[in-house]
């Protein structure tokens, strides 16, 4: 049965560009597998007479936009967000290893599962790129709460074998074993896929990283996540560690960790010829701007990433983020953007513009995702995941957005002046 909803309408052409109407009707059926997927979108007055018979959710004065893509968060950090440190290594041994041991507990592992992908539905998100523990049951209950919400999700076990504390260290053979183990069980089933998740590099020794790359190579579609350039002292680390390697992120390519569907944490502090690589194997980075001004590890280089064009996407990182609000992500990657890079080549900044922001937080991180025209868009063909906003959900939003005289000018607003209290509906495809 197909179903239709009418408001102002956003999506992206398949260049990147916003495109609008501000009296859109948006409509879907679902498939054979259950999936409702968008069959038209457009400016009401012509679809109307195509869709005279299919029942219309009339939503005056709101704006139906894609569900956001979220490219790297930490689910079990959850209970760590907020948490003050002098930067990413003291804030991982003090909060986040604690924490994360907990979920060796199936029961506790649940609980935070439940809670967290609440937060990402709440907040408009409807596709994203998780990281676990190390205990295969944290993954088991990350994805059984996923696939009962109907919510696309990628997520992984983390493979940490070395320099990681008792309660999250685990065993190279036995965690490879795991891995796959997990990738047959969850891969591919419903909306569900699985990402081989080395923590980040100097955490794995060289075994943990070749088993990871011999997996990576068995498993094709599935995809890969790590960190990687974050911290200063991460990056003199992981280079003391793996000295035979060019550079931090040439330690992956080293064990057949970049190609497509690998996604790479901050990748702040960049050369060109790491931007080449990331170009070259179609690896993408997930840009993490309010973890990254909260440990103070610098800023992304946007203009560095057009001159050497490589994928790239937002992400909240919660718990390093502070917020699962994309609207906060989008306005920190603004500022981000306008700030000069920090990174190993100083470059004044760039001006991003709200529809860009926009994109790389929907079709933009779908396409790093390897997931372009699947969730991300409302084109037809699309997997119907939505977000009703209300531009006027608090007074001084409604204020700002009633002057609007543009798109530019009404999407800003939304990214400067919103939070989750604008998200007043998510519409998952597969939801039952």
């Amino acid at each position: 049965m197909q179903q239709a909803w009418r408001a102002a309408l956003l999506r992206f052409d398949a260049h990147g560009q916003a495109v609008h109407d501000s009296d859109g009707l948006l409509v879907t059926q679902r498939d054979a597998a259950g999936v409702r997927r968008v069959v038209a979108a457009g400016s009401h007055a012509t679809l109307a007479p195509q869709f005279a018979q299919v029942p219309v959710t009339h939503l005056p004065g709101r704006l139906i936009a894609p569900g956001f893509v979220d490219m790297h968060v930490h689910y079990p950090q959850l209970d760590v967000i907020g948490s003050p440190a002098d930067g990413l290594l003291p804030w991982l041994e003090h909060y986040t290893f604690p924490h994360e041991a907990r979920f060796a507990d199936p029961a506790h592992a649940a609980e935070v599962a439940a809670f967290f992908c609440g937060e990402l539905a709440r907040h408009g998100v409807t596709t994203a790129l998780t990281f676990c523990t190390s205990h295969p049951a944290s993954v088991d209950a990350l994805f059984t709460e996923a696939q009962t919400r109907g919510l696309r999700l990628i997520a992984g076990k983390c493979l940490q074998d070395r320099h990681s504390p008792d309660g999250v260290r685990d065993e190279t053979g036995q965690s490879l074993i795991d891995t796959e183990a997990l990738i047959k069980k969850w891969h591919g089933v419903d909306r569900l896929g699985y990402a081989i998740t080395p923590r980040f590099a100097p955490t794995s020794t060289e075994a943990q990283l070749r088993g990871a790359g011999a997996l990576a190579a068995q498993y094709p579609a599935v995809w890969i996540q790590s960190h990687v350039a974050e911290n200063v002292d991460e990056i003199a680390w992981a280079r003391a560690l793996f000295p035979d390697s060019r550079s931090y992120l040439a330690i992956y390519a080293d064990h057949g960790l970049m190609r497509r569907r690998a996604v790479y944490a901050h990748c702040i502090h960049f050369h060109d010829d790491d931007r080449a690589l990331m170009r070259d194997t179609h690896t993408a980075a997930a840009v993490c701007p309010t973890s990254n001004l909260f440990l103070g590890s610098g800023f992304f280089d946007f203009a560095g990433a057009e001159r050497v064009p490589f994928a790239h996407g937002l992400a909240s990182d919660v718990g390093g983020g502070t917020s699962f609000s994309p609207f906060v992500t989008m306005r920190a990657a603004y500022f981000a953007g306008r700030a000069a890079s920090t990174g190993v080549e100083p470059k004044p900044g760039i001006s991003l513009s709200p529809e860009r922001l926009w994109w790389l937080h929907t079709a933009g991180a779908a396409r790093a995702l390897d997931l372009q025209g699947v969730v991300g868009n409302l084109q037809p063909g699309c997997e119907a995941d939505f977000v009703v906003l209300n531009p006027g959900a608090t007074p001084l939003l409604a204020r700002r957005t009633a002057q609007a005289e543009t798109l530019a000018e009404l999407l800003f607003a939304l990214i400067v002046l919103g939070d989750d209290r604008v998200v007043e509906r998510t519409v998952i495809s597969q939801a039952k």
